[in-house]
C-alpha cells in the first residue's frame, strides 16, 4: 500500500501548498478535490509548515525547513501540538497507525470493528486540545480527514468549534466529497482547491515508481494517479485491466477473488460507463475501445445496469459473503451485455401471430 503520510510532498501539491500559506490569517482551511489525488500529504504538509520553528518570521509562502526541533517531532509523530483526526478504518492506508497521546485518549478503549467514521468524542477532544496552552508557543494545528467522515453531531460540535476559535489553533479540514458537509461548516472555512495532475506529470511520477503501462493504469482510475499507484500495488495491473471487460463478459469470478466488493462494483460501473459511451459512439474513459469491441447490450440494458450499479454501490459496505455477491454481480453484467436479438417488430419483419395481437378487435 502507499504510505501518504511519509513519503516526500506529491509533485503537483507544491502549488497548492504554497497557496494555502499565503492564507495565514485564516483559522480553519478546506483543502477540497477528488479521491487519490494526495490531499492527505498536502494537509501534512500544511500542519507541518504552520508549526515549523525554523521558517523565517512572517514568511508565509515558505514551506517547513524540515530540520527544527518542531519538525523532528512532526516526523516522528509525536508533535504536542499536532492533532490528527481520521477515521480508524482509514489510519492504516494513509501510514496514520501510530496515534498521538491526544487521539488515544479520544479513542479510549474502543475495541471492535474499526469505524469508518470521525465521532463526536473526537471532536470534543479537539475542543479540549484547542483550549490548552502551545507546549511549543508556535499555536497548535487541527487536521481533519476525510471531513465528511463527521457523523452529524460531530459536525455541529465542529461547527461551534469553528465560530468560536479558541487561541493560535488552525484547523486544516480536508475533504473528497465537500458539497456533503454542512453548509455552515463550508463557509467557515477558506477554500483551496485541489485539483488532479496533468497527465505528464502523473505519467512521469508512476513511471518513476516503477509502474508498467502507466497510461493504462492511470486512465483505470480517472487520472488518479496516487489511486493507481495503490492499485498496482494490491495486483490490479495493466495486462489484468485489459483483459477485464472479457473476463467480465465470460463470468469468470475467480479473477476477482481477491478483491474488496466496493472495488469491484467501482469498476463494473466503469465498464458499464464506458460501453454506453460506445453506444453513442463517444471515446471511452476507462478503457482502451479496443477491449470493448464486441461487448456491450443496448442503451436500456446498459442504463438499466447502471441504476442497478448505483444501488450496490450504497450496499458496499455491507458484509457480503464475497463469492456469492460476485456471482450474483457478474450474472447481472452478462445479462446487460447480451446483446439483443433482432427487433421482430420492425418493419418488414411481422409474423401472423405479431399481427393477429396487433390487430384491431
Amino acid at each position: 500500500m502507499v504510505s501518504q503520510a511519509d513519503d516526500p510532498l506529491l509533485p503537483w501539491l507544491q502549488p497548492p501548498l504554497l497557496d494555502a500559506l499565503k492564507l495565514h490569517a485564516a483559522n480553519a482551511l478546506m483543502l477540497h478535490g477528488p479521491d487519490g489525488n494526495g490531499q492527505f500529504p498536502l494537509a501534512l504538509a500544511l500542519a507541518r509548515a504552520f508549526l515549523c520553528e525554523g521558517r523565517r518570521e512572517h514568511a508565509s509562502i515558505v514551506p517547513a525547513c524540515e530540520s527544527c526541533a518542531s519538525c523532528r517531532l512532526f516526523a516522528a509523530r509525536t508533535h504536542p501540538d499536532l492533532m490528527c483526526l481520521v477515521p480508524d478504518a482509514l489510519r492504516e492506508e494513509l501510514g496514520w497507525a501510530a496515534l498521538s497521546t491526544e487521539q488515544s485518549a479520544a479513542d479510549g478503549a474502543a475495541k471492535g470493528k474499526p469505524s469508518k467514521e470521525i465521532r463526536v468524542d473526537e471532536i470534543r477532544a479537539v475542543v479540549a486540545f484547542a483550549q490548552s496552552s502551545s507546549a511549543r508557543g508556535r499555536g497548535k494545528a487541527v487536521l481533519i480527514h476525510p471531513a465528511e467522515r463527521m457523523n452529524p453531531i460531530a459536525a455541529n460540535a465542529l461547527l461551534k468549534t469553528l465560530e468560536e476559535p479558541a487561541g493560535q489553533t488552525r484547523y486544516i479540514l480536508s475533504s473528497h466529497a465537500v458539497a456533503t458537509l454542512l453548509p455552515t461548516v463550508r463557509s467557515r472555512c477558506l477554500a483551496v482547491p485541489v485539483g488532479l495532475p496533468v497527465e505528464p506529470v502523473a505519467l512521469a511520477w508512476l513511471e518513476a515508481k516503477g509502474v508498467k503501462q502507466a497510461g493504462v493504469m492511470l486512465a483505470a482510475t480517472g487520472g488518479r494517479p496516487v489511486e493507481s499507484l495503490a492499485w498496482v500495488q494490491s495486483g490490479v495491473d495493466a495486462s489484468l485491466w485489459l483483459a477485464l471487460p472479457g473476463q467480465v463478459a465470460q463470468g469468470r469470478a475467480e479473477t476477482f477473488a481477491d478483491w474488496p466488493v466496493a472495488r469491484m462494483i467501482e469498476t463494473l460501473q466503469k465498464l458499464c460507463h464506458d460501453l454506453l459511451c460506445c453506444t453513442v459512439n463517444a471515446a471511452p474513459r476507462f478503457f482502451p475501445g479496443q477491449t470493448l469491441v464486441g461487448l456491450g447490450g443496448s442503451i436500456a440494458k446498459l442504463a438499466k445496469w447502471s441504476a442497478a450499479l448505483r444501488v450496490h454501490a450504497h450496499q458496499a459496505g455491507h458484509p457480503w459473503q464475497a463469492s456469492l455477491k460476485f456471482e450474483s454481480l457478474l450474472d447481472e453484467a452478462r445479462r446487460a451485455m447480451t446483446r439483443a436479438p433482432p427487433d421482430e417488430s420492425a418493419p418488414g419483419r411481422h409474423t401472423a401471430g405479431h399481427a393477429s395481437v396487433h390487430s384491431p378487435s
